[in-house]
């Protein structure tokens, strides 16, 4: 309610205030002009521009994500199964071996999951997809490795396998120009929270 003596004259929009209208104006004039010559049947490069473009960021997506699995499996094979092993926390005896050994399992599982990961992901780059081929037979098979070393049944031959397999998608990727480099992953990551 005014208060006795003064006016309820609307007040004009100060200039702050009118910023936001002004910008969405010219974003709508922008939109309207820029489908406007693609509406209109431009002359056709607007619309052929778009499929290349759209298919240089997809690639660039699949490789993105072929790094960061790759990187976290190559991580995970490092940090809780070549390391330990090395360090000789699965021999019999060895102080912390029963952890190392649930580690390593959960490692194992994780590795091959974002490998196979990794491997689809270079589906979308040609290029990429050429180079990791190969390797996918020796993705699969490390399939079986994650239950001999939760048993306690790992070896040389096993921890071998997985190093191999590892470098031979860190190679697949340099070829193709998807450097992959070692990232550990989270104890949440590990165990898929």
């Amino acid at each position: 309610m005014p208060t006795p003596g003064t006016t309820t004259a609307r007040r004009a929009p100060t200039r702050a205030g009118r910023r936001p209208r002004r910008a969405a104006v010219a974003l709508l004039l922008c939109c309207a002009l820029l489908g406007g010559t693609a509406a209109c049947g431009g002359d056709g490069e607007a619309g052929a521009a778009a499929t290349p473009t759209d298919a240089v960021e997809a690639q660039k997506f699949a490789k993105t994500r072929f790094v960061a699995n790759a990187g976290l499996a190559a991580g995970a094979v490092y940090q809780w199964i070549v390391k330990p092993y090395r360090a000789g926390k699965f021999q019999k005896g060895a102080e912390g071996r029963r952890t190392a050994f649930v580690k390593a399992g959960l490692a194992s599982a994780f590795a091959y999951n974002r490998l196979k990961a990794a491997a689809t992901n270079a589906k979308g780059d040609p290029l990429l997809a050429k180079a990791i081929a190969p390797v996918s037979v020796g993705i699969e098979s490390l399939k079986g490795i994650g239950s001999k070393i939760r048993k306690g049944q790992v070896g040389d031959a096993d921890i071998g396998a997985f190093e191999d397999v590892v470098n031979q998608v860190k190679d697949a990727g340099r070829s193709a120009g998807a450097v992959v480099e070692e990232k550990v992953p989270s104890a949440t990551q590990l165990s898929g929270g």
